[in-house]
């Protein structure tokens, strides 16, 4: 004659337990690597921005190039210590430095589009003044890795230009200087993003963009 196998009370709570275990650990482990995916986007778009921003100036090299290169070199070494913390891998691809005198053009037809944009901008503005010109309507914000008092750096705008930037996230916004210039239409310095960041993150993806004053 045979015999089932029963189990006991314990061993049923126990395997329960076990269960619970490994599903609470999976749980946790999926979080842990989602919030660290979206660290590493945010430190491998400012990787991004700051290398495109050297091959430009070593493109189209002026009196200041080699200070500002010299000056982002130093802002990659720091986000690579913080992408190596955060497990984040292999860093990107170098963006291709361009040709010199389609730099040179590709400048001059920015700045003649640049003068156009703001023209219509400025004309299609609230009479009241009341809120500032929206710009660049679509693009993330990221971090310089630039140290020093709240402030941005731009392609798109002269220096001394104010930006309003607000993350949507969490409708936190800081309004700062252009100081310097960069690889896209703006990028806020330590001292800015940490104002405007969510806890954890590098990258502000639902951004508007704002020109005032």
């Amino acid at each position: 004659m045979s015999r089932k196998r029963t189990m006991s009370t314990k061993q049923k709570i126990a395997l329960m337990t076990g269960a619970a275990t490994l599903a609470g650990g999976f749980a946790v482990v999926t979080m842990s690597m989602g919030h660290a995916s979206v660290v590493c986007d945010g430190l491998d778009q400012a990787l991004r921005n700051n290398e495109s921003f050297i091959a430009g100036q070593r493109a189209n090299p002026d009196a200041q190039s080699a200070a500002r290169i010299a000056n982002r070199e130093a802002v990659i070494k720091q986000i690579n210590v913080q992408r190596e913390a955060s497990g984040c891998g292999a860093a990107p691809a170098a963006p291709a430095a361009p040709a010199a005198p389609a730099g040179q053009g590709q400048n001059q037809n920015q700045g003649q589009n640049q003068g156009q944009g703001q023209n219509q901008g400025q004309a299609a503005a609230p009479a009241g003044g009341a809120g500032g010109q929206v710009v660049c309507p679509g693009s993330t914000v990221t971090l310089s890795g630039e140290a020093g008092a709240p402030a941005a750096s731009s392609n798109q705008f002269p220096l001394g230009t104010r930006l309003k930037v607000t993350n949507l996230d969490n409708n936190k916004s800081t309004t700062v200087s252009v100081t310097s210039t960069s690889g896209s239409c703006a990028l806020l310095n330590n001292a800015a993003f940490e104002q405007v960041r969510e806890p954890g993150k590098f990258l502000i993806r639902k951004a508007r963009i704002e020109r005032v004053g």
